[in-house]
């Protein structure tokens, strides 16, 4: 491999657990988010406009960063039953295939995604104080970033675990 093509993939690497991380965090306040939710109308009786909103918000979020990274492990939008059965040269045209859906898809979410969002942009969302168009996105964000992983999986290959190294090395 390259020194270049090494560079880029150490640099998605990054930015791949980057997003892994960003996934989780918002799914760990999406959780606290709705603990309040429960503990306020419950224990309160006071039940907040802003957390099914955001809530919800967060989720596009969460689901979609995790979509991107599973399209660059390779393990979302592939076809790995029919995939192992096939001779290597079937299976290098259904991996490229997978791919090249995996980047269309991409690629919609995040125009329509984005247009949608900028439509929106304007408009208060219900319940919280922030721009309703930001329900969108979740959508554009992960779209671009499926798109990109999988125009990296077409020019690389298949996915490869980041080395580790000993402590110490």
């Amino acid at each position: 491999m390259s020194e270049s093509r090494r560079g880029l993939t150490r640099a998605l690497d990054g930015l791949a657990a980057l997003v892994m991380g960003l996934a989780g965090l918002a799914l760990v306040s999406m959780a606290l988010i709705q603990a309040w939710q429960v503990f306020a109308r419950y224990v309160l009786n006071d039940s907040p406009g802003w957390t099914e909103p955001l809530a919800l918000l967060l989720m596009s979020f969460a689901v979609m960063f995790g979509a991107s990274v599973a399209v660059r492990r390779e393990t979302h939008f592939s076809f790995q039953t029919l995939l192992h059965a096939l001779p290597n040269g079937l299976q290098w045209l259904l991996k490229s295939v997978s791919r090249l859906i995996a980047a269309a898809a991409g690629g919609c979410l995040m125009t329509y995604g984005g247009t949608l969002m900028i439509d929106d942009w304007s408009v208060n969302m219900a319940g919280a104080p922030l721009p309703s168009g930001l329900k969108f996105a979740g959508l554009c964000v992960g779209g671009g970033l499926i798109l990109l992983f999988a125009i990296e999986r077409l020019l690389t290959g298949d996915y490869h675990a980041p080395e580790t190294t000993e402590a110490g090395d």
